[in-house]
């Protein structure tokens, strides 16, 4: 599985169509077996999602993102999870232990 969260100075990002870059995990279910970096190519509507997906992503973390970026996300076989915080390393744990939750919160408009 590839995670990839949504990151800012290693910290989750509040938005991850503005973040600098996708810190991306892959794990084996046990643990962390890879860690690469996708710096973000810009935010243009419709194409981080379908991005992602041509990268293997499976699940992206972020603080916050649109309902549409959500739904494409969802289209495209990534599951989404909104509403992180905290250092990635951090939340890259608590994903792999399920302890991390999405808050469901999703952003509704797109000028923040």
């Amino acid at each position: 599985m590839k995670i990839a969260i949504a990151a800012d100075n290693k910290n989750v990002a509040q938005h991850f169509g503005h973040c600098e870059a996708f810190e991306c995990f892959t794990t084996d279910g046990n643990g962390v077996t890879g860690w690469d970096t996708i710096k973000n190519p810009g935010h243009k509507p419709g194409f981080l999602p379908v991005y992602l997906h041509e990268r293997g992503i499976d699940v992206i973390i972020a603080g916050g993102m649109g309902q549409s970026a959500a739904d494409l996300f969802t289209r495209n076989g990534i599951k989404v999870i909104c509403g992180a915080s905290g250092p990635i390393e951090k939340v890259a744990e608590k994903y792999m232990d399920n302890t991390l939750q999405s808050t469901g919160s999703l952003c509704e408009d797109h000028n923040h």
